[in-house]
């Protein structure tokens, strides 16, 4: 590509004359393009990243209405806009301007229009999983001390069945891990759990998984040299803007995590830009924003530049807003106090100009007209100038379904992100842990129950055998009862053998009769015989 160039052109006045350029080596110094809709902000952003990807620097953009995908064709000259889009080249002298394409490649969270663009829950952490699902501090607390529980315990929490586990797992062990980190209150579990719940209905789940996304792909050039310009499918995630912005507060926090420290170079290793930024700061908790605004100040020495893109600017936070050195403001419309108050804002940021009335221009400027001010080579901000943007190379508008397809089948990525992996975590390592808690369970309830068996076993034997001997004494008594009866009948009948017999006692009182009889006529007959015949008659 011959030399590289030290700086991008932006626009300039008409005739050419105050021309606008963005100097690499302070493009990661960051930059705002603001402006109502309908004022040329997307026009002015594809201007940006063409310019970016020529001078060799990667770039990340959302697509929030499928029309940045047009960046990977050129432009078309039967389109509307090219007579327009020629005549304003013209008018700012832009003698070299042609259509000509970016190397883009697609991503998707949902797959469906790009490659799949996936992290882990572990990844993530629980700060921003907090964010996407809305929790309060202290479920915040709760799923922070899952998060600790998992990582003390080497549990991977990949996808949201795994945190779904995890969750299931403290929940039962509530108590215990009460005495250990503080609260851990069922009724927070479950408000997680319901809230899990949602996060999957929004799509959640196409986000968490592995292959995990490998940065170093969005830091690529092509053959050519040029930058790759990667661009995000939004449109459908759009429909879950706390997904979305989630997501790329996710992508720039890992882009500072894990990029080495560069201090200034020449241009940057990457232009981040952040389209419908005031869904990131919408109800954003004030430890959500210090990190944000950390980020934001320090990623610049990893050699990235944040470009944030919005309707109004005061919806960027002032310490965030107070980062941005490169800006690019279209036109406002001061209908609502509010829309006073942006302007006046708008106007106090930029770097007087005492040729511009940037209070009055601000409300004035045309389509794809802008008030410029970028930092200089000495880094100080340029006087605020009225700028016609230059028109983009690339066409302006959607791809077709086919177009895009190509485009994603013939890249350099391939199908390195297509096939979802499922390989053991956390829901897996915790089912075997219940499971063979509850086969330890059934085994020792087993052996409590035969050991009850064994036990009613033994009683039973024991009354059986108490019974037994029983029996057998009541046997030996009755025995001997029978014996001492057959002894005393013996003992009767021995008795009564010796006893006289009925004949013999008649013949005993017979012969007593007799004996009788006879002693009383032996003694009649003596009375006689000595009394003489006085003693007779008795």
């Amino acid at each position: 590509m011959g030399d590289q160039p030290t700086s991008i052109f932006i626009g300039s006045g008409p005739g050419g004359v105050s021309p606008q350029r963005l100097e690499l080596k302070r493009a990661n110094r960051h930059g705002l393009i603001a402006g109502a809709t309908g004022t040329g902000k997307t026009v002015t952003l594809q201007g940006i990243v063409e310019g970016l990807s020529n001078a060799g620097v990667p770039t990340f953009v959302a697509d929030v209405k499928g029309d940045l995908a047009g960046l990977a064709m050129p432009g078309d000259p039967t389109a509307k806009t090219h007579e327009p889009f020629r005549a304003r080249a013209e008018e700012i002298g832009l003698s070299d301007w042609s259509y000509e394409a970016a190397p883009v490649q697609f991503w998707d969270l949902f797959g469906a229009q790009g490659h799949p663009v996936r992290t882990t829950v572990s990844e993530m952490g629980p700060l921003l999983l907090s964010r996407l699902m809305n929790l309060n501090e202290v479920q915040e607390g709760v799923l922070t001390i899952a998060f600790h529980v998992a990582d003390k315990e080497g549990l991977m929490l990949l996808d949201l069945d795994d945190l779904q586990a995890m969750l299931v797992n403290i929940g039962e062990r509530a108590d215990e891990l009460t005495l250990e980190y503080g609260n851990v209150s069922k009724p927070s579990v479950g408000a997680i759990q319901r809230s899990l719940l949602q996060l999957r209905a929004q799509g959640g789940d196409h986000f968490f998984g592995e292959p995990a996304l490998a940065l170093e792909d969005f830091l690529k050039l092509d053959e050519n040299g040029k930058g790759i310009v990667n661009i995000l499918a939004a449109d459908r995630l759009m429909a879950s803007p706390r997904l979305y912005s989630t997501f790329l507060l996710w992508l720039l926090s890992e882009l500072f995590e894990l990029l080495p420290e560069v201090g200034d170079i020449d241009k940057p290793k990457l232009a981040f830009f952040f389209d419908e930024a005031h869904l990131l700061f919408d109800d954003a908790p004030p430890a959500l924003l210090e990190k944000v605004e950390q980020v934001v100040r320090l990623i610049r020495s990893k050699g990235v530049g944040v470009y944030f893109i919005t309707q109004n600017p005061i919806d960027i936070p002032d310490k965030v807003a107070g980062q941005l050195g490169n800006r690019v403001q279209h036109a406002l419309r001061a209908f609502t106090p509010r829309d006073e108050a942006a302007v006046k804002s708008a106007a106090e940021t930029f770097r007087p100009n005492p040729n511009v009335d940037v209070a009055t221009a601000i409300t004035e400027l045309k389509v794809g007209e802008a008030l410029v001010s970028l930092l200089q080579p000495d880094g100080a901000p340029s006087p605020v100038e009225r700028t016609l943007i230059q028109p983009p190379r690339s066409r302006v508008g959607p791809l077709t379904a086919q177009e895009r397809q190509i485009m994603i089948t013939t890249d350099a990525i391939g199908n390195r992100y297509d096939a979802l992996l499922d390989r053991d975590s956390a829901e897996e390592i915790l089912k075997a842990k219940s499971e063979e808690a509850a086969a330890a369970a059934m085994a020792a309830k087993a052996a409590t129950e035969a050991e009850k068996q064994a036990a009613e076993e033994a009683k039973v034997r024991a009354r059986e055998e108490k019974e037994a001997a029983r029996l057998r004494t009541a046997e030996q008594r009755e025995a001997e009862r029978r014996q001492r009866e057959l002894e005393r009948e013996q003992a009767r009948a021995a008795r009564e053998a010796a006893k006289p017999s009925m004949a013999d006692k008649m013949m005993q009182s017979a012969g007593r009769s007799i004996a009788s009889s006879v002693g009383r006529q032996l003694g009649n007959q003596l009375l006689r015989g000595i009394f003489g015949g006085l003693l007779r008659g008795r």
